[in-house]
């Protein structure tokens, strides 16, 4: 950024009336964002990823057509660095940057896309592969076919690791020369439905968050192998939801102590304390707002994106507890990720 300071930028679905991206200023002592600026142009530019350096951001768009977009990054208003460029895949709902090229999981069609990204920053003009994601689950509307939800880096900088809702499985990939290879599929409990997976500190494990079921799965991680293995499920809730419960996002602190949770429908974070390779659950909290798409960790404060009340929430973290505090929040119509830097 030109002035040093931290920034968040916050996307949204611009079919659902979202502004676009939205651009705010992090007030360092307290967490809350000012908004700065609003970049309209992109349909629907539903996630976001910022670049190491904090100087480009980039961001899909989660459209039947499905295609990513980078921006500079120099001001109070990111600007585009080139056109859209297509990823050959409907709906791209995550993304992520690995190895010199902008990875893209497209939940639509099931499938992950790279895309290479230049010495400045832009996006080459078509991309460079697409690995197709196959099978099913046995939910009858849900996964009828693949539904590739996340594709991130693993800690190590080894391994692509994808979340298929529609297949109840982690797919483990390298990228070579600009294609995605697979290595090894884990399979999940059936009917889980797994939307993201966050990585612990210790680069040793891991949390697979469960979108038709409320549970986390605790998983334990070989960076050698790149192998990913599941050891316990665990509720995110404290009971039976009252009515329907989508967990949507996770989260883990930077000391490796507590993971939270989102869940839309009931409204929710959940804190959970790490204890050895299990969780144990603290509280929940109300997530201010209606229906919380995702939660992102930055600073000792948590940053929910609130979909259906167009709003996003920042709660400042007790340290000693984890439980999250709500400071306050901003109007964003159809707000969908938050991601800071």
């Amino acid at each position: 950024m030109a002035d040093g300071g931290q920034r968040a930028f916050i996307g949204s679905f611009t079919a659902a009336g979202g502004p676009g991206i939205v651009a705010a200023a992090i007030a360092p002592d307290s967490g809350a964002l000012t908004v700065l600026s609003t970049v309209n142009g992109l349909p629907d530019p539903s996630y976001l990823a910022l670049s190491a350096d904090r100087r480009m951001l980039y961001a899909v768009s989660e459209t039947a057509e499905g295609a990513v977009a980078a921006f500079r990054v120099t001001g109070d208003r990111p600007e585009p660095a080139g056109p859209p460029v297509p990823v050959d895949a409907n709906g791209p709902t995550h993304l992520c940057l690995f190895a010199g090229h902008l990875l893209t999981a497209n939940y639509g069609s099931g499938s992950v896309t790279a895309v290479p990204v230049r010495a400045d920053g832009g996006l080459a003009r078509s991309a460079s592969g697409v690995f197709r994601h196959s099978g099913s689950g046995p939910h009858p509307q849900r996964q009828q076919g693949p539904h590739a939800h996340q594709v991130q880096p693993d800690p190590s900088g080894r391994w692509v690791v994808g979340v298929d809702l529609g297949t109840d499985s982690v797919r483990v990939c390298t990228l070579t020369g600009g294609a995605l290879a697979p290595h090894r599929e884990i399979a999940l409990r059936p009917g889980s439905g797994p939307r993201h997976l966050a990585f612990h500190p210790d680069g040793a494990h891991a949390y697979v968050l469960n979108e038709l079921s409320p549970t986390l799965v605790v998983c334990r991680w070989d960076a050698a192998g790149g192998e990913l293995k599941p050891l316990t499920e665990v509720p995110v809730l404290p009971g039976a939801p009252a009515g329907d419960a989508y967990p949507s996002g996770v989260a883990v602190s930077p000391d490796g102590r507590f993971v939270w949770t989102a869940t839309r429908g009931e409204d929710v974070l959940s804190v959970f304390a790490v204890e050895g390779e299990g969780l144990s659950p603290l509280t929940t909290v109300p997530c201010g707002g209606h229906w919380p798409r995702a939660i992102t960790e930055s600073g000792g404060f948590l940053y929910v994106a609130n979909e259906r009340s167009g709003d996003v929430t920042w709660f400042a973290v007790d340290p000693g507890t984890g439980v999250p505090r709500r400071g306050g929040s901003i109007p964003v119509p159809a707000a969908s990720c938050v991601v800071t830097g």
